[in-house]
Formats: C-alpha cells, structure tokens, sequence
C-alpha cells in the first residue's frame, strides 16, 4: 500500500513538472536575488504593473522583492504559472494581476494561500473596462463564438496612460499600507511619476489633435481599444485584442485593403514581435501597393534583456508616440 501510494505522488509530480513545461519561473529583477523574509514580496503578472511598482518604491526598491512573472517575454495570453510560480504567489505580501481571461489561472492560484494578510491587486477592478469590440471587417475566431452571449472585457487597460494614472494611485496606497515607515516617500515618488505620466498623456492628446490621420489600421491584434479611445482614434484590425487567430481569410484582407484605398492610408500597422505577413498581403491587395509597415509596443512580451537595457513603461509609450508623430 505505501509502496502504490509513493508511486502515485511521485506519478503526480511528474505530470505536473511536464504541464509546466512551458510555463516561466517566477524571478526577482532587482539589485538583490536573496530571498529574505524581513522584505515585502511583491508579486507582478505584467511589465506595467512591475515597471509602475518599481518607480514607485524609488530608493527602496532594494529594500522589497519585487517579482515579475512574465519576465521571458512570454505572451500573457500563453502564460501558465509554474510549480514555483504558484509557491511565490502563495507566499507573497503583494499579487498584482491584470484580471482578465488571460488570468484565469489566478484564483488557483489565490486559492492556495500560505500568507493570510496578502493584498491582491486586480488592474481591471480599478479603471472603467470596456468589452472586447467586434469591429466591421474583423476576422471572427472560434473563441469570439463562443463568447457571444457572454462578451469578454479588452484586458490591455495598461495601454491607457489616463488608466495607468489611477492604477499607481491604487498601488502607492497599498504600500503605503503595508510600509508606512516609508509613506511620504512613496507619496513623493507617486506625485512625480504622474506628472511624467501626465505629460506623456498631453502629448498624446497633441498628437491627436494635430493629426490630419484619424483611422489606424491594424494588420494584426488590436490592443489598443483603450488608447484610441482616449485619444479619438478610430480603427480597423484583422483580429480582436484577445484573438487566438494568426491566419485572416480572404475577406478579411480584401476588406482591410479597400479600407486602405478609401483613407488613402500610408501606413499599416503590427504590434511587437508580430509577424508582417499578414500586412504585406494586404498591401498587396492595395491600388498604390506602397504603404509602409510599422510596428507599436503593446508591453506584452517585455523581458529581462530589454529591462537590462533600459526599458520601461515610459519609455515604451514615449517611443510609440515618437513612431506615431513620424507616421501620422
């Protein structure tokens, strides 16, 4: 009987290590890798949400274990948290999650619960959401279908600067909470990580403004519903923000390219580490067949090689707005 028993556990640890397989391993990016229990465990899904936390810690971000899960580039849409993954989140003082589909693996993950005071921070129940938006022309997947009756909510709140804004309001309170030795600094640091964010936000709104150019079209996902919203962008993509499709029908295509012919547009666009094949067929399918393939960042795929070499949310935005100021 022990013997079966001890056959089943060790039978059950391995299945899990294989569906794991591809699954990232929670790592700490900060200036000290050594666990330490004196130090607030922070936990973070996404780039934004680990790059706002950063900034706002400031100078003592050497004092906190700031974790972020998805630090391989790993598409959020593919993540699955390892064996280790679901022990730091268990463990944590912190979890910070956007909450979205792509989350559904959270409440596993919350279920197990080895710190009784965590604080857990969900993107979406902070700022307004809006439903996942089948626009004309968009390639319908099987994922779309079985959510008509049941919308799903577009989880790229983050592509919002007016969103990110609250969003560091919400997390400087909890570490205000949970370290307040060190409150008015964490007040100080939000204050002028919003005035930069600000700033960013009107020069946007400028570029809106001044922009002959009112339509983007997309070759690719959209996941900025929530920038085009704020900035009164209207817009045209193959698929969905959450679209689980990487093949458009001839419809589609067709239809992107008249849309094209009928703006006059110049320029198509792709998110980060998206192939352009998808871009070059319709531009082939054009009258002029010279428009110009241009890539925006949507933060989904950020890793420890780009945060090495300087990257943040800032940064990413800023360089978006400079490629739109350049294109429109």
């Amino acid at each position: 009987m022990i013997k079966k028993l001890i056959s089943v556990i060790t039978l059950s640890a391995l299945l899990f290590n294989l569906t794991g397989c591809h699954a990232t391993q929670a790592t700490q990016i900060n200036n000290n890798n050594n666990n330490n229990n004196n130090k607030l465990n922070i936990v973070c899904t996404g780039f934004s949400e680990y790059d706002w936390t950063k900034e706002l810690l400031g100078s003592h971000a050497d004092d906190i274990n700031l974790i972020y899960l998805l630090n391989n580039g790993m598409d959020l849409h593919n993540y699955q948290p390892s064996a280790k993954d679901m022990i730091t989140i268990s463990e944590c003082d912190v979890f910070i999650y956007t909450g979205s589909i792509s989350d559904n693996w959270v409440d596993d993950a919350l279920g197990e619960v080895t710190n009784s005071n965590r604080q857990v921070i969900n993107l979406m129940d902070i700022v307004s959401v809006k439903e996942e938006e089948l626009k004309e022309g968009m390639q319908i997947d099987e994922h779309e279908h079985e959510q008509e009756e049941n919308s799903d909510y577009d989880e790229h709140v983050w592509l919002s600067v007016k969103n990110a804004e609250m969003i560091c309001h919400t997390i400087s309170n909890v570490l205000c909470e949970l370290d307040s030795e060190h409150a008015q600094d964490y007040q100080e640091n939000l204050k002028n990580y919003q005035e930069k964010l600000n700033s960013l936000d009107k020069n946007f709104m400028q570029l809106a403004e001044e922009s002959s150019v009112k339509t983007l079209l997309f070759a690719d996902r959209f996941p900025f519903r929530y920038f085009a919203d704020d900035y009164g962008f209207d817009y045209y993509a193959v698929f969905t923000g959450c679209s689980t499709e990487t093949e458009a029908s001839f419809e589609t295509i067709l239809f992107l390219a008249q849309k094209i012919d009928e703006l006059h547009a110049e320029t198509i666009f792709k998110i980060e580490n998206s192939s352009d094949a998808i871009a070059k067929s319709i531009i082939a399918s054009t009258s002029e067949k010279n428009q110009i393939i241009v890539s925006l960042n949507s933060m989904q795929s950020v890793n420890v090689k780009d945060i090495a070499n300087g990257a943040s949310y800032l940064s990413i935005m800023q360089d978006n707005l400079e490629i739109l100021q350049e294109v429109l």
